[in-house]
């Protein structure tokens, strides 16, 4: 029912079809939070941008490719999701949102990031994967709270030796990419907790068990003639990871995410707004 509710809106013009999805959202939600995920929207309701008190928006699943300049108004978003959408290049609104902490950007069709985008320095969570990234944008690395990277399903060869700047990094999830090495810059970062390189094209791994922060490596379907040895206690997964039965790779990527996840939702309690400036 709800694909053939979906199909119907679809042949509606895209004003009529935003209003008909998202006539409830005249007030501010209590929660803070407003939710637009999956209503083919081809654009923003720019009245939800007067929700000044905003934390969290999610724009997943849409036919997006631009944003209203209006969102700027949101300056209390802490979580934005773009995933899943037609974005060809990040808009520079997203820019001037300084207190997102998490910025979900996967599945569009970005080749580069803005060097703007070093203006987020509260980010702590950016999702980049599945786009038609050929290197690491450099912006990347001036992100300088940033946690969690996720960069997988791009095609990505190699990565920045600056992303060593990233001290706070815990987590990397590069599978699906062309690396045909263990990328030399990740053995320089020793707070690393996650490493996935699944599913890329390295023949030889160099000893991780230097790595005293990490929990976990997940390095199946590479064309690799060893393992890479790891300090005790670090689960391996991927050929010849351990003597016993070694763990489904979906359900230690489900572990490590949920781990995250439940990290993440910890989101900092906003500040108390200002009071307004006569102007």
């Amino acid at each position: 029912m709800g694909n053939t509710i979906r199909a119907l809106v679809a042949f509606i013009p895209a004003d009529r079809c935003q209003n008909y999805m998202v006539r409830d959202l005249r007030e501010m939600p209590l929660d803070k939070m407003v939710d637009l995920s999956g209503n083919q929207l081809r654009r923003v309701p720019v009245h939800v941008c007067s929700f000044q008190q905003l934390a969290k928006l999610y724009l997943s699943d849409n036919h997006l490719n631009s944003l209203p300049p209006e969102l700027g108004q949101l300056q209390n978003l802490q979580i934005l999701a773009l995933d899943f959408n037609n974005f060809k290049a990040l808009p520079q609104v997203v820019c001037t949102l300084k207190q997102l902490c998490i910025l979900y950007l996967g599945n569009n069709k970005l080749c580069d990031l803005p060097g703007e985008l070093s203006l987020l320095q509260n980010l702590q969570t950016l999702w980049v994967e599945a786009n038609y990234l050929t290197q690491l944008p450099d912006v990347v690395c001036e992100l300088s709270l940033l946690k969690t990277l996720h960069a997988g399903s791009n095609a990505l060869r190699l990565l920045p030796g600056r992303l060593r700047r990233l001290r706070e990094l815990r987590t990397i999830w590069l599978s699906g990419n062309l690396l045909t090495d263990f990328p030399p810059v990740l053995l320089h970062m020793t707070s690393l907790e996650v490493i996935d390189v699944a599913w890329n094209s390295i023949r030889y791994f160099p000893s991780l068990a230097h790595l005293s922060s990490l929990k976990l490596v997940i390095y199946d379907h590479n064309p690799c003639r060893n393992a890479p040895k790891v300090a005790k206690g670090v689960r391996r997964v991927g050929r010849w990871a351990e003597e016993t039965p070694e763990p489904d790779p979906r359900k230690a990527r489900c572990y490590a995410l949920a781990r995250q996840e439940s990290q993440e939702a910890q989101v900092p309690a906003l500040p108390p707004p200002l009071p307004p400036t006569n102007s």
